[in-house]
């Protein structure tokens, strides 16, 4: 069965000089004031639509390459993944960058490095994202 999540934005004003609040409904777990110089210059405690992006793809990421290496036999202790979104005004999205750390028992380099490039590949949100090129730095810790 599929599962529908909700969020929400009120924007007031211009794009420049606006600000909106974007409201996570379906869990309930925080409202996060969003504006143009937190996207395109400095958070100064503001949220943006690509750290939004960052932090579901970071997630996802982090659950699919853990599911991976499960069924692969080496379930992880602990995987710490990061996601870098670069925004460029007038242009968009140029890039994604995921970094994960991981510890793994009982498993080499390599093997590592496969499975995290096949989480990178497969996680729904990647997928969301084709149109934006997606790299990745993969370590045992």
């Amino acid at each position: 069965m599929a599962t529908v999540r909700h969020a929400h934005t009120v924007w007031q004003g211009d794009l420049l000089k606006g600000s909106g609040v974007v409201t996570l409904d379906s869990s309930g777990v925080g409202k996060f004031d969003v504006s143009w110089p937190s996207r395109a210059e400095q958070a100064n405690g503001k949220t943006s639509p690509e750290e939004l992006i960052a932090a579901a793809h970071s997630s996802c990421f982090s659950m699919a390459f853990s599911n991976g290496l499960a069924k692969d036999g080496h379930p992880p202790t602990r995987l710490e993944t990061k996601a870098d979104v670069t925004f460029q005004p007038g242009e968009g999205i140029t890039g994604i960058h995921l970094t994960v750390t991981g510890e793994v028992p009982g498993l080499d380099g390599a093997r590592f490095q496969e499975l995290a490039e096949d989480a990178k590949k497969n996680c729904p949100v990647s997928q969301a994202l084709t149109g934006t090129t997606i790299t990745l730095t993969a370590e045992l810790g």
